[in-house]
This record gives C-alpha cells, structure tokens and sequence, in this order.
C-alpha cells in the first residue's frame, strides 16, 4: 500500500492563486481557501500520476483519497495554528482488504473526511467536510490498522543523518529527544513523530530511508525499541 505527498505541487498551485505556504513543525498551515487547492494537487494530479506511472511499470494501482469512502476519517489537531489540519481518527480496513484481496495497490492522497464534520454546528472547521491530513501520519496510520510487516517512510535523505552520515538504528527515546531538542525539524520532525505512531501502534518495522529503500530492506533508518 501507498500514501504518498506532493508538498512541492501543493506549494506550486497555491502560489498560482495568489497564497503562501507556510509551515509549523513540518505540517503546512491549511487555510479554508487551501483544502480544494489540495485536493487538486493531491486526490488530483499528484495521485492520477503516481497510479499512471505504476500502471505503465506493471503494477495494479488504484488511485484513492482518505474521502473515498471515508477511507480516512480525521479530526482537528491545531485548529489556532493549523486550521483544516487533521490527525488520523479512524480508517476504512474492509476497503484496504477488499483491494488487498482482489490482487490491487491502494495508492492514497492523505486528504481525509472530517470526523467531525456536522457535529459542531456554527463552527465552520467543525462544518468543513475534508482536512488536510500529513501524509507520514496517515501511512502509519493505515499501517497500525492493518497490521502492517513494516513501515517505509520515503524521505528525499537516505535516512536520520548525523555528520554526514546515516544513522542504521535510531531508539525510540533517541527519536524522542532529537524532537524535542529541535534536532529533528521540518519534515523529518514529522517523519519521525509518525514512526513513533506506528511503534507504539503495533508495527515491528518502522524504517526512514529515500525511494531506493524499496529494493533495499537493510538500507535507511530502523526506529528500535
């Protein structure tokens, strides 16, 4: 299974319209103007191309967003801060399997259906349908719900770096306090924030490495115990 991102894309079409990117501890402030920018650039462009891609490789992609279905449900995490920023709730585990079962790659844009959606009348993040969900926390997410083999953060670094170099084993209390020192900031802030999600939830094998970790099971960062 797939979650994937498309910062850059989201960055490139909010520019286009006259909006700045901006950012909080690695996850992009998501204004009510932003949520249908990002569908275009996730639920859109970004996943249609991904799927295209695997398709054309043999692979028997399915592009999905966390909407789909209320594959993803979500509630708001920062409202002050983040504004239609979400934290995974709940996912839709009878449509993973359905896919899983039928020989198909869920390929998922993170965009989630807001959990809270209705339920907070006169407030309009309580009312907004969709939330912008980071697409690190809804892959380990989805990797507790089904009790995934692993977990593969993709960054664009090799792994957790320290002088130049990757770190092969990072302890959770290690991972914690390169969070809390500020060592780890931006998107591996992030990355890392969810490996610790997907530890605690279940799953024995957590790595952080770049796209070429995929044909490799020993190459990137393993997060222990």
């Amino acid at each position: 299974m797939i979650v994937h991102g498309g910062g850059d894309e989201v960055t490139m079409l909010q520019q286009a319209f006259g909006l700045e990117a901006q950012f909080v501890g690695g996850r992009r402030v998501t204004s009510a103007e932003d949520i249908d920018i990002i569908r275009m650039a996730l639920s859109g462009s970004a996943n249609k191309r991904l799927v295209a891609a695997l398709v054309s490789s043999g692979v028997h992609a399915v592009g999905l967003s966390g909407e789909d279905a209320s594959l993803f449900t979500a509630i708001p995490v920062d409202p002050e801060n983040l504004g239609y920023v979400g934290t995974p709730h709940r996912t839709n585990v009878d449509l993973l399997w359905h896919l899983l079962d039928g020989g198909y790659v869920p390929v998922v844009s993170p965009v989630s259906r807001n959990a809270c959606a209705g339920a907070a009348k006169g407030q309009s993040l309580g009312e907004a349908v969709a939330l912008n969900v980071n697409g690190d926390d809804a892959a380990a997410a989805m990797a507790v719900a089904v009790a995934a083999g692993e977990l593969l953060l993709v960054a664009d670094v090799p792994g957790v770096m320290s002088d130049g170099a990757v770190v092969p084993r990072l302890s959770t209390t290690m991972a914690r306090n390169l969070i809390e020192s500020g060592t780890a900031a931006g998107g591996m802030r992030a990355k890392l924030e969810a490996a610790l999600s997907a530890r605690a939830g279940g799953v024995e094998r957590v790595r952080v490495s770049d796209i070429a970790a995929i044909d490799d099971p020993d190459r990137g960062t393993l997060l222990t115990d």
